[in-house]
């Protein structure tokens, strides 16, 4: 006799009713089996990959500031301390496969742009192989400005599906000779700017579009670097980090709050977290100052004169 139908008798009595043959009928309640599976009738389009050829990339003068881009030149704490971030991102290759590294800060002016841009031409002037650099950033576009770069058509242009993908993509022009310092050195990075300013960039970078894109890329490079909006500031990096293989975040020295950085990484839970870049640091903090239970690699922009090191 099952509980419910104990139950049910012991109701009867404390009330002084017997219950009659056959009153008391106890449905068991179904299993899982009973039911028919729930079928959703609908199933995402797979992704399509483009053939994409990068001899049909077009060109462009460029005129990079090397102000912001440290990593343009020989020699200097700058480019020491993108040599350490880059190899710290190297190592982390080996630990688990990865090839797309999206930037992220929790707010803005924090030096993800900074960041993402460095490493990128780091990477590119360590390689024989290409680099692609994209600014996802569709509000508050940096990077065509750090490259002196067209920024249309762009990567909003490719999502809203207004341009194909190599309409969007662009590199620095083939230096007329070898002396052509700064455009030899970033011969083999492209770059995909943000296009058009957009008021719907969450629902843009939200399609497939987007994974469709790195899908259709990836054969042809050997690094991808997205540069992400502030993650606390809207949704989109979120998004964008469902395409990338990692995430390395920024916060800055001596501004960022610790509950910032904090919120910042929960934003990425069901990411692959690298870990954090410092910025701009002119002393390297304790371990009490700016304990963020992650790992640190510490850049300082041009100015700082910060340490490259990780903790």
């Amino acid at each position: 006799m099952s509980r419910i139908h104990e139950a049910l008798q012991r109701a009867y009595l404390e009330r002084g009713k017997a219950p009659a043959s056959g009153e008391l009928q106890v449905v068991e309640p179904p299993t899982t089996s009973s039911f028919p599976p729930v079928t959703s009738g609908f199933e995402e389009p797979p992704i399509v990959r483009a053939e994409v050829a990068l001899e049909n990339v077009a060109e462009h003068p460029w005129n990079p500031s090397t102000n912001s881009l440290p990593t343009l030149g020989d020699r200097g704490m700058g480019v020491e301390q993108f040599r350490s971030l880059r190899s710290h991102v190297y190592q982390a290759r080996y630990e688990a496969p990865l090839k797309t590294v999206l930037i992220a800060s929790g707010m803005p002016a924090e030096g993800k742009s900074f960041i993402a841009a460095n490493l990128a031409v780091s990477l590119a002037r360590n390689s024989i192989h290409n680099i692609l650099l994209i600014d996802a950033d569709l509000r508050r576009p940096t990077l065509h400005d750090l490259l002196g770069a067209p920024n249309k058509p762009g990567l909003s242009d490719y999502l809203a599906g207004k341009a194909d993908l190599v309409d969007v993509m662009q590199r620095a022009r083939a230096p007329k000779s070898s002396d052509d310092g700064v455009a030899a050195k970033i011969a083999n990075l492209t770059f995909i700017p943000s296009g058009g300013s957009c008021d719907n960039s969450s629902e843009l970078v939200a399609n497939r579009r987007m994974e469709e894109l790195i899908a259709s890329v990836s054969p042809n490079f050997d690094w991808i670097v997205i540069d992400a909006p502030p993650v606390l500031a809207v949704t989109d990096a979120v998004e964008l980090s469902r395409a990338a293989d990692a995430v390395l975040l920024v916060a800055r020295g001596a501004s960022t709050p610790y509950q910032v950085a904090q919120r910042t990484k929960t934003a990425f839970w069901t990411a692959r977290i690298l870990g954090f870049v410092l910025n701009a640091v002119k002393e390297a903090p304790g371990k009490k100052s700016y304990n963020y239970n992650y790992n640190y690699y510490y850049s300082g922009e041009p100015e700082t004169n910060g340490h490259a090191k990780r903790q």
